[in-house]
């Protein structure tokens, strides 16, 4: 039996975890690995975790958030990869795990098998049927460009226009690789066919959708579904000229026409018009590749700098990865701090005591004793105050109802006189008062209108005579007219002079 060699150097767990990261990293640096992936997870943070398998055993693989923009196909599983990264492990777990650098589709036809099914699938749905073709108009007045505006792609086309037949282009700059790129594609499609046909940006006439070339999993965002479907459903014709002549996408056989280069897609929008000027041509070749030797000369320097800065995934790599666990442990963590706090709780609750409860319940009861004796002396001098107000007010009311029936009997009086006056004033005015005297009203019985002179009354006519006590009905047999003196006004008597008058009063 071997003895225990207490005589060993004393670790710590994290210390261990670091030699051991620090040994797996310096034995195997960079691998390149293939398999078939697994189970794929796309972090918020734009990290993806997944494992990468085989038949006989299984790695886990993580890519930052700053690789992945390199990557260029949508991680599923079952999809066998070749990837390219650094062996390392994750001391938060105790496992070791791949930081991929890049990874590819083990060869082509993983990505061709999983075209085909698409492209049956959208020919199945009739998204490709030629009966939704569109015919291109013979002149287009805009023409709407989707590229990349960094590209040549866009110049090829430009100037392919200027030369052929100058028309009014509208570019959507757009990424043409990578992620995201077919978001963006369909999202310009889309835009170009919402603007107004007479709004301040003109509406295309012609859509170009343009590419260069490359390989497939260079060209594999217009190969996605949300592509293919864009363009299906575009109103404004629609030109496809992704890669080279050889090269073939989605889109396609989405597009209403099908151009094998983007200067050929330039040709087929607009008629000729004139013949390239080949002097200019050399020249703009000549500027173009000086500025790409430039450029690529300022790229190397710019690469060769940047070896020499250290690298920032390699400093975060850990933490990032602990925090991102940590971040999907805390949910646990929140339950066992509730757990604890609810013990402390109980503890807390387990040390009081009946008696101590009684003597606060005790306490309780004397103060609101004090309080309720206090209440009934403030509800009883509020009673009596109370109560002399109301007999206050009583009072007043009696004395204020004495004043009104007093003034009522007044108004009442006042009211009965002035009816008195003019009772007696309208049986002085009336018309009986002069029948009582001795004179009668003579009528007409028909119409029962009074007659005032003997010249409205014929012989014969019924006649109705009012006197102060009756009525006498009565017919007429002799009228006779006479005619009456005219009056004339009283002569005014003049005063004597002798008379003296009533003299003036002024």
């Amino acid at each position: 039996m071997n003895e225990p060699r207490i005589n060993l150097p004393e670790l710590t767990v994290s210390e261990l975890s670091m030699a051991l990261k620090g040994t797996i990293e310096d034995a195997y640096g960079y691998v390149r690995v293939r398999g078939e992936l697994g189970k794929v997870s796309y972090h918020g943070n734009g990290h993806v975790y997944f494992d990468l398998k085989d038949d006989r055993a299984s790695i886990a693989g993580v890519i930052w958030r700053s690789a992945t923009p390199r990557i260029k196909l949508r991680l599923e599983a079952g999809l066998e990869v070749v990837i390219t990264g650094r062996l390392t492990t994750y001391p938060g777990r105790s496992q070791y795990q791949l930081v991929v650098e890049t990874l590819e589709p083990a060869g082509l036809g993983a990505l061709m098998a999983l075209l085909e099914e698409r492209k049956r699938r959208l020919t199945a749905e009739g998204l490709f049927d030629e009966a939704r073709k569109q015919l291109l108009p013979f002149l287009p007045a805009v023409i709407g460009v989707i590229t990349s505006p960094s590209g040549a792609v866009i110049r090829d086309i430009l100037h392919r226009l200027a030369d052929r037949f100058p028309r009014h282009v509208l570019v959507w700059p757009v990424k043409v690789q990578g992620d995201g790129s077919a978001a963006e594609v369909a999202a310009a499609i889309a835009g170009f066919n919402a603007l107004a046909e007479s709004g301040p940006i003109p509406r295309p006439d012609v859509l170009i959708v343009a590419r260069g070339g490359g390989s497939l999993e260079d060209l594999w965002s217009f190969n996605e579904e949300i592509v293919a479907r864009a363009a299906a459903a575009s109103f404004i014709p629609l030109i496809s000229a992704v890669g080279h002549e050889t090269d073939v996408t989605l889109i396609d056989f989405a597009a209403d026409r099908r151009a094998p280069t983007p200067t050929a897609a330039a040709e087929m929008a607009v008629p000729v018009r004139a013949e390239l000027l080949v002097d200019l041509q050399n020249l703009e070749r000549r500027a173009l590749a000086s500025w790409l030797r430039g450029q690529e000369a300022r790229h190397a320097a710019l690469r060769s700098a940047a070896r020499a800065l250290p690298d920032a995934d390699e400093v975060l790599a850990v933490p990032r990865q602990r925090l991102d666990h940590a971040g999907a442990g805390l949910m646990h963590g929140l339950r066992a701090n509730a757990h604890i706090h609810r013990v402390g709780l109980s503890r807390v609750g387990g040390r009081l005591s009946v008696h101590l409860l009684r003597a606060h319940v005790e306490r309780r009861r004397e103060r609101f004793s004090g309080v309720a004796l206090r209440l009934r002396a403030s509800a009883a001098a509020n009673v009596s105050a109370h109560r002399a107000k109301v007999s206050r007010d009583g009072e007043r009311l009696t004395a204020l109802a004495g004043r009104a029936s007093l003034a009522m009997e007044n108004l009442l009086d006042a009211r009965w006189a002035r009816f008195e006056r003019d009772g007696q004033l309208l049986a002085a005015f009336s018309y009986r008062g002069v029948l009582t005297r001795g004179f009668a009203l003579v009528r007409d019985r028909a119409g029962g209108r009074p007659l005032r002179t003997a010249a409205s009354v014929t012989t014969g006519m019924p006649l109705d005579i009012e006197f102060a006590d009756g009525r006498v009905a009565a017919r007429a047999e002799v009228v006779q007219t006479v005619t009456a003196p005219r009056a004339e006004p009283p002569r005014r008597r003049r005063r004597r002079e002798s008379d003296p008058g009533q003299g003036s009063l002024f």
